[in-house]
């Protein structure tokens, strides 16, 4: 017999849950948030165009959405393992890899939208 679905809304309560979660507990996910409202405080007192917000705004979704899965890995190798054991290591430092990466490319990103008009002002 097929297992009836739950409400589409209970499954946005889920993912809000999750979100929320992550936002309490981890520390990175913490200093991410606190680099986009950063970010945007810049992007409106220096009027970065329409289309630096769209890449800011791709940017912030990945870095936070990768923060996530980072943590959910992180949670779920727990959930499996305490021990110390390779393949934990592995799956751990390959999603934090993944967050590292695409903050430098953030940041690298951020440099060549902000610094331009940055030291115009100065």
């Amino acid at each position: 017999m097929k297992e009836k679905k739950k409400p589409l809304y209970k499954s946005f309560g889920y993912a809000f849950t999750g979100i929320w979660t992550c936002l309490k507990k981890e520390r990175n996910i913490k200093i991410h948030s606190f680099a986009t409202v950063c970010v945007v405080i810049a992007g409106i007192l220096l009027h970065i165009s329409y289309e630096e917000w769209l890449v800011c705004l791709v940017l912030f979704g990945l870095i936070l959405s990768l923060e996530l899965v980072n943590t959910a890995i992180e949670a779920v190798v727990d959930l499996v393992t305490q021990e110390k054991r390779p393949l934990a290591k592995v799956a751990k430092d390959c999603a934090a890899g993944a967050v590292l990466i695409a903050a430098i490319f953030a940041a690298v990103i951020g440099g060549w939208i902000f610094f331009p008009r940055i030291a115009a002002l100065l």
